[in-house]
């Protein structure tokens, strides 16, 4: 029995996401959340989110309601209007936006959600993001961190550089997504 399914005395059918209860067939939609702040979406993370939305039924984008980052460009509003923008442009309709303003393995819990995905791009990354992975795992041993790499071609590409440029008035069209460079356009 799979841990998904725990509690819930039904087995797996050769389908990923069906389940047979010795009755009829229980469709169990596999969710998974990608939180951050990006601040502001960078064309790394849009190819994240359009990897784990192939992999999922849903995928809900959690946007950080504060960011501590510094230089902050945009508030929390706005980030997830130009999220909803790009992901409707991209024809994702199974990813949804919602603010992320509790901890994250609550925000899970609180919509049955069993993985978390996190982007990794260098090694350094990875010893952050394992440290944080580990925490939730404490705090809620049920939900599991998938790590994805971007595309070899957007691993340089961070929101801090994309700050950075656009404080000293660079380009950044091919770092941001297009609802990002209209709004910096604009």
């Amino acid at each position: 029995m799979d841990n998904s399914a725990k509690g819930m005395n039904v087995v797996r059918h050769r389908k990923p996401n069906l389940w047979y209860n010795s009755r009829h067939f229980v469709f169990m939609e596999r969710v998974a959340v990608y939180p951050g702040t990006f601040d502001p979406m960078t064309l790394g993370h849009f190819d994240l989110v359009k990897r784990a939305a192939a992999l999922y039924d849903r995928l809900i984008v959690a946007v950080a309601a504060t960011s501590v980052k510094q230089g902050a460009m945009f508030d929390c509003d706005t980030r997830m209007a130009m999220i909803r923008e790009d992901v409707e442009k991209a024809g994702l309709s199974n990813v949804t936006v919602e603010t992320l303003d509790t901890l994250l393995v609550d925000f899970c819990r609180a919509r049955s959600v069993k993985t978390v995905i996190r982007g990794v791009r260098v090694y350094s990354d990875f010893e952050y993001e394992f440290q944080m992975a580990l925490t939730n795992r404490k705090m809620a041993p049920e939900i599991e961190t998938l790590f994805m790499m971007p595309s070899e071609n957007l691993a340089y590409v961070t929101a801090s550089t994309v700050r950075e440029i656009v404080r000293y008035g660079g380009d950044v069209s091919s770092m941001v997504t297009p609802a990002v460079l209209a709004r910096l356009k604009g």
